[in-house]
């Protein structure tokens, strides 16, 4: 496989890193500890360590071997553990890079559980439709083609779709495979196009634009914690965001750094997009001169308020979801009911 190419899953990357980490802390050196690990490895991770041993009995940098599989190490931890490797501190760094993965991966952990409840309701609802378009409405439709009665509008509809679904039941599987496959080529393809739209929508909004800058803040005191420039913080930490108007934010709050301006300064410029307490928190950290520290207050901060965002969206999503399915579910069952109670009237009347 292309180095390129090669992925390791997150758990598998925090042990390396933990690894990596405790036994250059005790003293042993990489390539002693690369052997070790590789005694035990398999897989991916067999082949990344014997890429590593290899790069190093060339003399090469770890930072540079890394580099080699950037599907596994992005540009921030590269840079991390270039910038630690010059300063002597590859251990530390190695130990503050596994922490900031297991926070990154427990904070988009946390936004995947949250969405779990809506898919399961929606998953169930249309499980739900299709079980009575499939096997209550043919013989609710082979009862009332026998009998002299007049069907409303919706039971009609609904006969309709039962019909469809029975009798085209490949093409419509075959269409339903097409427009799933052509989402998943867009997504492939026009990515950025694909989330920023998804990105725009009302409630979602607000909910990336905090995680935005939970992540940037948490990238941002990394980085600098672990002896990069801002400039060259900022310029990898544009990558990091997803929302557009972030990005250009980054990259404007680095051209203002590179001018002679303030960090506090680039970054108030998008007081529409960062809230005043983190421009506070940014500046009050400039002139300490602990910038990384702010950084990371900052980060907590917004963890904190992602979360509760989350707990807002879920509580507002789950009653609305049960109402739209008892109506439509509740619409449904009187469209099937309301046929045999007109059918027991003329049978009464008779």
């Amino acid at each position: 496989m292309d180095n390129k190419k090669l992925s390791l899953p997150t758990k598998d990357k925090i042990a390396l890193f933990d690894n990596l980490s405790t036994m250059l802390g005790a003293g042993i050196s990489i390539l002693e500890a690369v052997d070790s690990l590789l005694e035990d490895s398999k897989g991916n991770q067999k082949k990344l360590l014997s890429e590593l041993r290899q790069d190093l009995t060339q003399g090469k940098q770890v930072y540079a071997s890394f580099a080699r599989f950037p599907n596994i190490f992005d540009k921030v931890t590269v840079n991390i553990i270039k910038a630690s490797e010059e300063a002597g501190t590859l251990d530390v760094s190695l130990k503050d890079i596994k922490v900031h993965i297991q926070k990154e991966m427990e904070f988009l952990d946390k936004v995947r559980s949250a969405m779990i409840y809506p898919l399961v309701i929606l998953f169930v609802f249309v499980l739900v439709m299709l079980l009575i378009l499939i096997f209550v409405m043919p013989k609710l439709a082979s009862v009332f083609g026998r009998m002299d009665v007049e069907l409303p509008l919706p039971t009609q509809v609904l006969m309709f779709l039962s019909n469809l679904i029975i009798h085209n039941t490949i093409p419509l599987v075959a269409g339903v495979i097409i427009i799933v496959a052509g989402f998943v080529l867009l997504y492939v393809k026009k990515r950025s196009f694909v989330l920023g739209i998804l990105f725009s929508l009302p409630l979602i909004s607000g909910l990336i634009k905090q995680i935005d800058i939970a992540r940037f803040t948490r990238s941002m005191a990394l980085l600098l914690s672990s002896g990069l420039t801002i400039t060259n913080a900022l310029e990898l930490c544009e990558e990091i965001v997803w929302r557009k108007d972030m990005q250009r934010l980054v990259a404007h709050t680095q051209k203002s750094v590179l001018a002679g301006k303030r960090f506090a300064e680039g970054i108030r410029d998008g007081k529409g997009l960062v809230p005043m307490i983190v421009i506070k928190l940014v500046e009050a950290g400039e002139k300490t001169g602990s910038l990384d520290k702010a950084m990371q207050d900052v980060s907590e901060h917004m963890d904190y308020e992602v979360q509760r965002s989350l707990n807002t969206l879920t509580t507002l999503l789950e009653p609305v979801m049960l109402l739209f399915i008892g109506v439509v579910v509740g619409g449904m069952m009187l469209s099937i009911i309301a046929p045999i109670y007109n059918l027991i009237g003329q049978v009464g009347a008779r």
